[in-house]
């Protein structure tokens, strides 16, 4: 039984990324221009993260409803700090947004700008001069530090984990193809998702 909801877990996440992967690629984002034309520009980013939303839910509600084992329960007082840890990563993922550019992030900036397709400037500052995709890491710290863990919760996690991963990948491509040899030198300096000790981006003097 338990195996079953694993796979359900599984192929729903699969499908999922699959088409999230495929919506942000800039073969599908052409497509999209070429379809409805240039205005689809100003709400491509909108509508892209109110589908990934909307679909994640569904995800949420598996997890909740399929059969599942119980594997641990961190006792308090550390389930305290674990829960502690949770809010300083929800912190942390909230200043990346603001230090990405909340209003673009999240697709309201794009509704208004006169040119919302040209290339924006590349962000290389706060945590990003930590860790190449800080928002991935604030969530897996979110995520694996969960005091209460399933075996459904646990598959969640790890499917979770290699979608940031391999996502993670696939967005430093389009990056490179968008900013050229600074951003491909920026991944020479800074580690992608775990930061490391003594390697971080320095801006250099104009």
């Amino acid at each position: 039984m338990y195996i079953l909801s694993a796979l359900i877990l599984t192929i729903y996440f699969v499908i999922y990324g699959v088409v999230h992967s495929w919506l942000a690629g800039t073969s599908t984002k052409n497509w999209i221009r070429k379809t409805f034309g240039p205005s689809s520009d100003h709400w491509y980013r909108l509508a892209y993260n109110i589908f990934a939303g909307i679909t994640l839910l569904p995800m949420l509600v598996l997890m909740a409803v399929l059969p599942g084992k119980l594997l641990y329960v961190v006792p308090t007082p550390w389930a305290w700090l674990m829960v502690a840890g949770q809010m300083l990563a929800l912190l942390a993922a909230a200043i990346t947004v603001i230090q990405t550019g909340a209003f673009h992030f999240l697709g309201l900036s794009q509704l208004v700008d006169p040119q919302p397709a040209q290339t924006t400037e590349l962000n290389l500052r706060g945590f990003y001069t930590r860790v190449r995709h800080p928002l991935y890491t604030f969530s897996l710290l979110f995520l694996w530090l969960t005091p209460v863990m399933t075996t459904n919760s646990l598959i969640a996690y790890i499917l979770f984990t290699l979608y940031f991963y391999f996502g993670s990948i696939y967005e430093e491509r389009r990056m490179v193809a968008e900013y050229g040899q600074v951003y491909a030198d920026y991944c020479k300096t800074v580690p992608r998702i775990i930061p490391i000790p003594g390697r971080r981006y320095i801006r250099q003097p104009q």
